[in-house]
């Protein structure tokens, strides 16, 4: 028999702790305010958000925890706390390419928070765009997934942007079948975008290769038609389906379980070092035999691991290439400095994305 007297006491105490933790939150959003004020003294421009302190304090808190609160939950809950300290040092606009509910909005809350300004956009272009008018203090744009590969269009708008990557975010990618009715016999169309059709595309054929799949602009656009449309479904994500109403038929058809995407996060400013950094470059190489071999050699006698290499036509001459690199390791280090320093020499030309913290 349950002892409600001994769970009654429990619940007060819970009470007592919960008002406590509300008192200490206002107090740290006080000291939050201050720096807010200093921040903006010293530069009227300058990004509030700062991922160095950020994965500072989640790191330390990770590391002196003993449980039995468990570990995996102390980013969430702080990225919610400092994402609404954020809000009170000012307004934290972030342009996505949207609309509301697809994966690169979910990618902006995992990195910025529920209390951030979220601003839909109609392109990848109007990202940038929007960044670079000062209209929105961020962008986050899709670069690559680990099953479709990388993001063509979002590599060709770094060719003429002045922006700098801030950071990325690694988004675990889960699919789901929704519809209105939340039943699979009522399904006679399926709507989604083209990627993660391509994603699902061997459980679709296994379980429904009768019902025809159609194309759209979103997957937040399939859900939208679904919400309206009992007899159709979308694969979208699970944030569609509480903003539309949908039920979850079935989730988690992706073909390939380890399926992630990842997105940049761009911005005027470069962020602070971190120790845990990365730095991405764009070089175009002069047409010669061994002109690879001469660009990635440097990277290998300084000991940097690079940990992406993408080519793209320059679209300026025929046969003329831009290689897009990740290695680890901030433009401030001596190993990287010195890396690209002799790459330059040897290079058309080099243009510097940016160095920000590595995903953690």
């Amino acid at each position: 028999m349950v002892n409600q007297q001994d769970i009654q006491k429990f619940r007060k105490e819970i009470d007592r702790i919960d008002d406590e933790i509300l008192r200490l939150l206002n107090e740290r959003s006080k000291s939050v305010i201050e720096i807010g004020k200093l921040k903006k003294e010293s530069d009227s421009n300058a990004n509030l958000h700062t991922p160095g302190r950020e994965a500072e304090i989640v790191n330390r808190l990770m590391a002196q925890n003993q449980g039995p609160f468990p570990n995996d939950a102390i980013r969430p809950v702080y990225r919610e706390i400092m994402s609404a300290s954020l809000s009170l040092e000012g307004p934290q606009k972030v342009a996505y390419f949207g609309p509301a509910a697809t994966f690169t909005h979910l990618a902006c809350i995992k990195k910025f928070g529920a209390s951030a300004q979220y601003v839909p956009v109609n392109s990848i272009k109007d990202v940038f765009d929007e960044v670079e008018r000062g209209r929105a203090n961020f962008g986050v744009v899709p670069i690559e997934n680990s099953t479709e590969g990388v993001v063509n269009y979002t590599l060709d708008m770094f060719v003429d942007s002045t922006l700098l990557i801030y950071g990325e975010v690694l988004l675990e990618v889960s699919h789901n079948l929704l519809s209105k009715t939340g039943r699979l016999e009522d399904i006679t169309k399926i709507y989604s975008h083209p990627q993660p059709i391509a994603q699902c595309r061997h459980w679709l054929e296994t379980n429904l290769p009768q019902v025809p799949v159609s194309e759209v602009t979103s997957t937040a656009r399939a859900a939208e038609i679904c919400a309206t449309d009992p007899t159709v479904a979308a694969i979208a994500s699970e944030l569609a389906a509480q903003l539309y109403g949908l039920k979850i038929i079935k989730a988690r058809i992706e073909d390939n379980v380890h399926n992630f995407t990842r997105f940049l996060v761009l911005s005027k400013k470069a962020p602070e070092r971190t120790g845990k950094d990365k730095t991405s470059v764009m070089i175009s190489v002069k047409d010669k035999v061994g002109a690879l071999y001469d660009l990635l050699r440097p990277f290998a006698s300084h000991g940097l691991n690079m940990t992406k290499i993408e080519s793209r036509p320059s679209r300026r001459k025929a046969w003329e290439y831009i290689f897009f690199v990740d290695v680890e390791g901030h433009i401030e280090e001596e190993p990287v400095k010195k890396a690209l320093e002799e790459i330059k020499g040897r290079c058309l030309f080099m243009k510097i994305l940016g160095s920000y913290p590595a995903h953690n």
